[in-house]
């Protein structure tokens, strides 16, 4: 299994584009991306749990119902929540899809992000579908990851190339995400493709399962999106035999999934609003899992050990108080912790209480731009992995002016 590059087109037999088309006052920020499969495609996705849903996720649900899609629209600027008519206007950028590409307009997969309780206007999107599609093109991957950008500063993309009976398979992915996230199903929206023939059931187990070790296990800001939604389309163009029971197939296809999926989660909390440092914490020696999950999530979501890390202040106190509140059931008093990063380790917690370490050292440490909080609970023979930020001065600024 390698990396290679291509996003949403690395696969066979799958076109993208994304261009300015009006919903966004800014012309040099596209916001309208499009992908399409040269072969209808099993497909499957998972969605928010915030009670208010975009319309875009409703359709999308019914679209996919039985198992197969052909093509995804997106549009950023806007996100086509709590509006009278966002049904309507979802239903009708699928309809502008079959129109320009042929592709049934029930197999369309329909995503919006930006600004909630805007009204759509679909009179830009209708003006520049027949040119998006038009454009579509095997190489289209950049260009429709930077249309689902957002406040994202960068384009979120990842692939890897698997064998499965001797046929080489291809999975990629782009996704947006850098606020609003603190996810309990997938996160922001994510686009997965791959050319591996897997049945639509399996490739539903697959990101179900998948979700619950990465894109559930971020945060940035403890706000869960009305929008989030990770989608996969799988068109079997690869050749291999239909994947179709939990075999030693179905295992590669989940470890390239992971791959990419991993690949885009690091991206996603590097990139978060304001951030100037990607945070891993993991946990290792839980009873179990859960408590491995509970423990890494509640350090990764608190404000004072995000603020922290930004000053770069090893105040390791926060990491327990949160592991305190987190409600896991753990024993404090066999706690160990300790920062690593490119400049080296730091133990600043041993059995619960604190041990002498430099402070200059520490500091070196926690300037660099990737953290690790590495958190030893003694207790088991479980872990896990969460992923966020630090929160700065500019996370602020973001979101006071968000919707100019």
């Amino acid at each position: 299994m390698k990396m290679i590059s291509g996003g949403v087109c690395a696969a066979k037999g799958f076109k993208a584009n994304g261009l300015h088309c009006g919903i966004r006052p800014n012309t040099t920020k596209k916001d309208l991306a499009l992908v399409v499969s040269d072969v209808p495609a099993g497909a499957a996705a998972v969605y928010t749990t915030n009670l208010v849903k975009g319309a875009p996720l409703t359709v999308t649900k019914t679209h996919i119902a039985d198992g197969i899609a052909q093509a995804v629209i997106c549009n950023s600027g806007n996100a086509n929540t709590c509006n009278a008519d966002g049904i309507e206007i979802a239903e009708k950028m699928s309809a502008l899809v079959e129109a320009c590409t042929g592709v049934d307009a029930g197999n369309v997969i329909v995503a919006s992000t930006g600004v909630i309780g805007q009204p759509l206007n679909l009179a830009p999107i209708e003006a520049a579908m027949e040119d998006l599609a038009a454009g579509l093109s095997y190489t289209g991957d950049q260009d429709a990851a930077e249309a689902i950008m957002t406040t994202d500063t960068v384009m979120k993309e990842a692939a890897v190339e698997f064998e499965i009976g001797g046929k080489t398979c291809r999975l990629g992915g782009m996704a947006k995400g850098s606020g609003m996230i603190h996810p309990n199903m997938a996160t922001m929206l994510v686009f997965l493709t791959t050319d591996a023939a897997i049945a639509p059931d399996m490739l539903q187990r697959a990101l179900s399962t998948d979700i619950q070790k990465t894109f559930n296990m971020i945060s940035v800001d403890g706000d869960t999106s009305t929008n989030d939604m990770v989608s996969i389309l799988a068109n079997g163009m690869a050749g291999n035999a239909l994947i179709s029971a939990d075999d030693a197939d179905f295992a590669v296809f989940m470890k390239a999934l992971n791959t990419v999926t991993m690949h885009l989660c690091r991206m996603i909390a590097g990139d978060g609003e304001g951030a100037t440092k990607l945070l891993e914490c993991a946990v290792t020696g839980a009873a179990d899992e859960q408590t491995a999950k509970t423990v890494a999530k509640s350090v990764i979501c608190s404000s004072l050990l995000k603020a922290a890390m930004f000053g770069a202040d090893a105040n390791w106190g926060r990491v327990l108080c949160a592991i305190g509140y987190s409600g896991a059931d753990v024993d404090v008093q066999k706690i160990d912790v300790s920062f690593r990063s490119a400049k080296g380790t730091v133990e600043v917690c041993r059995n619960g209480a604190g041990v002498a370490f430099s402070e200059e050292q520490a500091k070196e440490i926690l300037l660099e731009k990737e953290i690790d909080i590495l958190i030893g609970l003694n207790s088991g023979a479980s872990s896990a992995t969460a992923w966020g930020c630090d929160l700065t001065y500019d996370y602020v600024k973001i979101n006071g002016d968000y919707r100019s």
